[in-house]
């Protein structure tokens, strides 16, 4: 019955002291579990052994009491026979055998019960671990909900405290007063840059030698293909002629467009 006490003592251990003592408090709980799954399976073992051990003494007073039935049987059949010596003999085995039967027997009842209370502390054992791992799991589930609530209350500690905050509305108020600044610089800058507007519209045009027309003109005055500047001031009406032929629509408008130019 010692492994018996022993688990028993494990089952009742206050697990909330254990939990509260260890670090991880799941951990110790499935080692708490492990452990009595082990010291389980023993005192399994040891049932099995005094079934056995039962058994046995029952199968010892059986024989005892069919072997006293046997020397009863014989020693009938000495009578009959006329044979009362043996008879005789046959009795004192008979007696013999009766007498261990009787032992065995009060061996046996007093086994057979033990051995029923060993079964049915075993089954008690058995219920008690597996509520303890039901109970294990809504013990782990306390124990993290009980972290939470330290988690969160410490948070709320932390955050009643004001320095935090206020250095946050410090940043805040900073980097909104370096926006305002930006933008006022950019103010600035425009305004002053809007005094200059004529001569950006100046920049803007670009120099008569740049148009792609008065490029073209030139490249036709030296093919040939249309007079030059000082020929065509010299025709009457300012209109030009080809060197070898009227003057196309298209070199008409090249001409004005030099025209153009020159006004």
């Amino acid at each position: 019955m010692g492994i018996f006490t022993k688990l028993s003592q494990l089952i009742r251990s206050n697990i909330n002291d254990a939990i509260a003592r260890a670090e991880n408090p799941e951990k110790m709980l499935n080692q708490v579990l492990l452990d009595m799954r082990e010291q389980l399976a023993k005192a399994k073992q040891e049932v099995a052994i005094a079934i056995a051990d039962e058994r046995k003494l029952r199968a010892q007073l059986d024989e005892e009491q069919k072997l006293a039935g046997d020397w009863e049987h014989r020693a009938v059949l000495a009578v009959r026979e006329g044979r009362d010596d043996l008879a005789k003999q046959a009795l004192l085995r008979q007696q013999e055998h009766n007498e261990r039967a009787v032992a065995l027997d009060d061996t046996w009842h007093r086994h057979h019960e033990e051995t029923e209370r060993l079964k049915d502390a075993l089954r008690q054992l058995n219920e008690k671990i597996e509520e303890a791992k039901r109970k294990k799991n809504l013990l782990v589930a306390k124990q993290k909900r009980a972290q939470a609530q330290k988690r969160i209350h410490e948070t709320m500690s932390g955050l009643n405290d004001r320095s935090a905050f206020d250095t946050f509305e410090r940043m805040a108020e900073k980097i909104e007063e370096s926006e305002r600044r930006t933008l006022a610089a950019a103010e600035v800058a425009e305004s002053l840059s809007a005094g200059d507007s004529l001569e950006k519209e100046f920049a803007m045009l670009k120099p008569a030698s740049e148009s792609v027309e008065f490029r073209l003109l030139q490249l036709k005055e030296q093919m040939g293909m249309i007079a030059s500047k000082s020929e065509r001031a010299a025709l009457p009406g300012g209109k030009a002629e080809k060197v070898n032929g009227p003057i196309s629509d298209e070199d008409g408008i090249v001409q004005d467009a030099e025209l153009e130019e020159e006004a």
